[in-house]
């Protein structure tokens, strides 16, 4: 069964019109019809099975007939990753990061960032899109763009990471520093990573230096190597 989402439901909501553009493709494209049962999040966790009451087309009417809650991960990720050249690449790692398991997605802006500003709208529509592909009831939050600067100067807590592909630092595997049930925080950089003077700055606040393997990734490939081992460990 396809999963619907709708951000304004509550537990006491009890019918509601899905907007035009759901409402076609609901009724029009996957067929729907009245008396044909739904599946809704809200994504805060809730699911609402619900009745088609009204199978107009523009204004899909639905009854709620039972609410159920999913209990949340017990760790939260925030990934803060540089936005790639390309829009495509980054809308992948969104795609991808959220089908695997992330709570939080920060782009940050570094010097060498080739690609300075996103489309935050844009991206959230990918994320939503992902939530309900995989089925999961917890829409992640992307958060506008940021400098690394300014994300460093704000208040974290938890584990908290820079991968970067420096040799003269001392860095461990990731998999080697993380801990189950905890908070994390991962910075990802740009194609030409970051600067010596930024993994200065991050260290400098609480990050610790951290590889994901002996291989040199793409920054969208090494933010999903970060999203799978999180989940691996705290899964496993």
């Amino acid at each position: 069964m396809q999963l619907f989402f709708n951000a304004e439901l509550t537990k006491t909501t009890t019918s509601f019109e899905f907007d035009a553009l759901e409402s076609k493709h609901i009724i029009k494209v996957l067929r729907r019809k009245r008396g044909d049962q739904l599946q809704i999040t809200n994504g805060k966790g809730a699911i609402f099975e619900a009745t088609i009451t009204d199978d107009h087309v523009k204004k899909c009417t639905v009854t709620i007939t039972k609410v159920s809650h999913t209990i949340p991960r017990r760790y939260w990720l925030h990934m803060a990753v540089a936005p790639t050249k390309t829009n495509e690449r980054f809308e992948w790692f969104l795609e991808k990061a959220t089908e695997i398991g992330v709570n939080e997605i920060t782009p940050i802006i570094c010097e060498r960032s080739e690609r300075k500003t996103v489309k935050t709208e844009r991206l959230k529509k990918v994320v939503q899109a992902a939530m309900k592909q995989s089925f999961q009831s917890y829409l992640p939050k992307v958060n506008e763009p940021v400098s690394l600067k300014a994300f460093l100067e704000r208040p974290k807590e938890g584990l908290l990471f820079v991968a970067h592909c420096e040799d003269d630092v001392e860095k461990y595997e990731l998999k080697r520093r993380v801990a189950p049930d905890k908070p994390v925080t991962i910075l990802i950089g740009p194609e030409g990573d970051f600067s010596s003077q930024e993994i200065k700055q991050a260290t400098t606040n609480g990050f610790l230096p951290v590889s994901m393997g002996r291989n040199r990734l793409r920054t969208e490939t090494a933010g999903i190597v970060a999203c799978a081992t999180i989940a691996m460990i705290n899964n496993g």
